[in-house]
């Protein structure tokens, strides 16, 4: 990979390499030439990474062992540092574009917003830093970049490791993680004190998962944000500095700020369709601020379940039965119902598969934590919930 071929400004160069501290030099080297990073999930399989390539028309492709240069790039704007793939939950991935000024301002407001979890104004950027996301997530290459772009020190794992992470991580290391990997760190019952800040984004954050990491001394921060907007604008439902957030339609998230995309590339349609008439990001996210302006997230507006005269948030019914002892897993989603126009159905993992909870059990446990009419009017036991690369839940993949 010296030669970086077709390397240049106005470019864009995919990177198919496993996650580990090479990706450190790529990514310095092809800022340095002025190209636009392309980094490709090593979980995905190979037909979703070539759709990827063949969608984005790179001048080049980096891997472990070879260098593939393209006969037609397509160009990008000058100012374009990063495209980033979606988890692609609704259908196909998209390729976000953000500008180098937009991640810039991700990494430089971060700081800031983390400095009340550890009792400063900012961070510095010689607080140290834990990589084990993947490069292809967005958490994952906002470290990267806080070493590149202000010179923090970082160890760079290969992979999410609970063992691994606890035993190389620096003293006050802050880490990046998604809501899966937070619970197994919770779930380890080790002495997370010597840890920074446990930065959670990816996907809605059980509270449970953050008490029992404060009971062994950890600090989760738990982010909102999304690809779009340069990973997490909201920490602990605070907005970032000089980003605004409005309600919609159907009380909708809409986001303006710095760490906002340009558009998703070669797709007008979709970048026309994300940004309303004034300039708005679209999140797909319902909300609701709170008196002193925070952000509370309720759910994808695509995925709230109308139960009689009722609106129910599949997360919220999650997190009331995930703690039930016979739960290993569960997820929620709204099936038709001819009385209700929908029910509330959950589908659950059983920790043992001989002993699986039953629905009434489900309901009441669930009772003292949200109101009756949104407990599981249905019980499906699954073997497993499918989920994406990172633990994200595919809902519409659940059983019909």
């Amino acid at each position: 990979m010296s030669r970086y071929l077709g390397a240049s400004p106005g470019v864009v160069v995919a990177v198919d390499l496993p996650p580990g501290p090479a990706w450190l030099d790529v990514v310095d080297h092809l800022r340095d030439l002025g190209a636009a990073v392309l980094p490709l999930d090593r979980r995905l399989s190979d037909l979703e990474r070539r759709a990827i390539v063949d969608l984005a028309r790179p001048a080049s492709l980096l891997s472990e062992d070879d260098e593939v240069l393209f006969a037609d790039p397509a160009p990008i704007d000058l100012d374009v540092g990063l495209v980033m793939a979606t988890s692609g939950t609704g259908g196909r991935p998209k390729l976000v574009e953000l500008s180098r000024a937009a991640i810039s301002s991700a990494v430089g407001l971060s700081f800031g917003a983390l400095g009340p979890a550890v009792g400063r104004v900012a961070l510095e950027p010689s607080d140290p830093w834990v990589c084990c996301l993947t490069p292809a997530h967005i958490g994952g290459m906002l470290v990267l970049l806080r070493g590149l772009l202000l010179g923090s020190p970082l160890t760079v794992l290969e992979g999410f490791d609970v063992q691994e992470l606890l035993e190389r991580a620096p003293d006050g290391a802050h880490v990046a993680l998604v809501p899966t990997m937070a619970r197994r760190l919770a779930d380890a019952g080790a002495d997370l004190s010597h840890l920074g800040v446990l930065l959670v984004g990816g996907g809605p954050l059980d509270p449970n998962v953050a008490r029992d990491a404060a009971a062994h001394g950890g600090r989760v921060v738990a982010t909102y944000g999304l690809t779009e907007t340069c990973g997490g604008i909201v920490y602990d439902g605070r907005l970032f500095e000089d980003t605004a957030v409005r309600l919609g339609p159907q009380d909708e998230v809409e986001v303006r700020g710095p760490t906002v995309m340009n558009g998703y590339r070669h797709d007008p349609a979709a970048t026309a369709d994300a940004f309303t008439l004034d300039g708005w990001l679209r999140t797909g996210d319902v909300g609701e601020l709170d008196e002193d302006a925070s952000l509370v997230v309720r759910g994808r507006l695509d995925e709230a379940i109308r139960t009689g005269a009722e609106t129910v948030w599949p997360e919220e019914v999650e997190a009331a039965l995930r703690d039930h002892p016979k739960v290993a897993d569960v997820a929620v989603a709204g099936r038709p119902d001819p009385k209700w126009g929908e029910r509330v159905v959950a589908f659950v993992v059983s920790v043992k598969a001989d002993d699986p909870p039953a629905l009434e059990e489900l309901r009441d446990h669930a009772a003292d934590r949200i109101a009756r009419f949104k407990a599981p009017r249905t019980l499906v036991l699954v073997p497993s919930l499918p989920r994406g690369a990172s633990g994200k839940l595919r809902r519409g993949s659940l059983p019909g």
